[in-house]
């Protein structure tokens, strides 16, 4: 196992991927500004849908936030360069993490994994070539890495398209239904809009994304299908970023392939004058049982989580839970129509409630369909009738469909959620069960 971990190995492909890192994040930071969606998702709205449990969480007043993106894609831009770099990596996982729990109405999985990667990233000895770093102290300049820094790399991209792969393996991707869905929300597109509503489009969508998924880490891995898998990745996540848009994600994802060619071609193309290490020396460190344990644990953690969905009633495309952090990637589409009513305990008044006066277009679409969100909203409203002097019921009337499926009740209507506990580790009792295989 020592061996294995910790036995030396060139770091030219770290060393360029943490260029690439940084300049990604950076890019994903002062976009985020540039676009508008820091202004749609965190500044517009009244208040945020943060994670439960993270409800004090909520974004900066305006112009705060926007400095707040600014100073993340500043510390993009040091860990670019290498400059102060285990400081601007740790500044810039604790900022992202922020985000990632202060908000659910644009949750993407992308967001998880940066964040995750970027914890990761501080253990790295990313910064030890090409740096100011190296510059300002050149005592920490080394060529070499030990094995477990790219032995990371494959094992959380093989959990991560695994689990992608095999949660497409479900009837309304294998039938067509999503990726049609999918595909005419892009009717508009200039030029190639008219051409992704051909059944053949949605073949190459459905059953190209089950094989990518599962094939492309080991296509990686064994030398005599890497560079297939290499331009096929380029073609994937090329189309990925053009049709849905996905941010840096595509391109972070072609970033990795670094890791899977041989140390000297990377060092040839990117890194002419660096010397290439080949001593593969084993140095274990004192702390080496610490390592083996946080990688075990870590990767223990990777592998449960999307399973957890499997431990808790009903299907996850209808209650959502174990959805978040499981690699479940366009998966289902939903539309709703929902209901909130709230009722003075005292009076007996029932007043319903306008969504818009409280929430974005966005937290809307939310609220509608996600049994979590809209038991926060209930919280929300009982907080706020407090406010005001009183102490009130609320009542959900919310029906929705699943992948243009007919719409089903989604909450009991009889259940007064501004008073009802949420259970994190088990299954909620007032999500009313799917009936879909029964219409079937």
């Amino acid at each position: 196992m020592h061996k294995f971990l910790f036995k030396h190995i060139d770091n030219s492909a770290l060393i360029v991927f943490r260029m690439l890192f940084g300049a990604l994040i950076a890019l994903e930071s002062f976009g985020a500004i540039l676009t508008g969606w820091i202004t749609r998702t965190l500044v517009e709205p009244q208040f945020t849908f943060s994670f439960i449990g993270f409800e004090w969480l909520q974004p900066l007043p305006s112009p705060w936030m926007y400095i707040y993106y600014a100073v993340m894609g500043i510390f993009g831009i040091f860990v670019m360069l290498g400059y102060k770099y285990r400081l601007s990596i740790i500044s810039f996982t604790i900022l992202w993490a922020g985000v990632y729990f202060m908000q659910k109405s644009s949750y993407n999985n992308h967001y998880y994994f940066l964040m995750i990667l970027s914890a990761v990233m501080i253990v790295m000895p990313a910064h030890k070539y090409a740096s100011v770093d190296v510059k300002l102290n050149p005592k920490i300049k080394r060529n070499s890495m030990p094995n477990w820094c790219r032995l990371y790399f494959f094992f959380q991209l093989f959990i991560l398209y695994s689990f992608a792969s095999i949660a497409k393996m479900y009837p309304d991707w294998i039938d067509l239904t999503v990726p049609k869905i999918l595909m005419q929300s892009k009717q508009h597109y200039i030029l190639v809009g008219e051409l992704l509503q051909y059944k053949v489009v949605h073949y190459f969508v459905a059953y190209g994304g089950i094989l990518f998924d599962g094939l492309i880490i080991p296509m990686l891995l064994w030398k005599p299908t890497r560079k297939i898998a290499f331009f096929a990745s380029i073609f994937f996540h090329l189309f990925n970023s053009i049709i849905f848009q996905v941010g840096i994600f595509p391109y972070l994802s072609l970033s990795f392939s670094l890791f899977f060619f041989e140390p000297k071609r990377i060092q040839n193309i990117f890194l002419k004058k660096k010397t290439l290490y080949e001593a593969n020396e084993v140095i274990v460190p004192n702390y080496a049982s610490v390592i083996k344990t946080v990688f075990i644990t870590f990767f223990i953690i990777q592998i449960a989580l999307p399973l957890r969905h499997h431990c808790i009633e009903d299907d996850v495309l209808w209650t959502e839970e174990g959805h978040r952090m499981s690699w479940r990637m366009m998966l289902r589409t939903k539309n709703s129509y929902t209901s909130f009513t709230v009722v003075d305990k005292a009076t007996k008044r029932a007043t319903k409630i306008n969504l818009s006066e409280y929430l974005s277009k966005k937290q809307r679409k939310s609220v509608g369909s996600k049994p979590d969100v809209i038991w926060q909203f209930a919280q929300h409203l009982k907080k706020d009738y407090a406010s005001k002097g009183k102490d009130i019921e609320v009542y959900v009337n919310a029906f929705v469909s699943v992948n243009g499926k007919p719409r089903q009740q989604l909450i009991d209507p009889k259940v007064d959620l501004a008073n009802v506990k949420w259970h994190p580790f088990k299954h909620q009792e007032w999500i009313l069960p799917s009936k879909q295989d029964e219409n079937n």
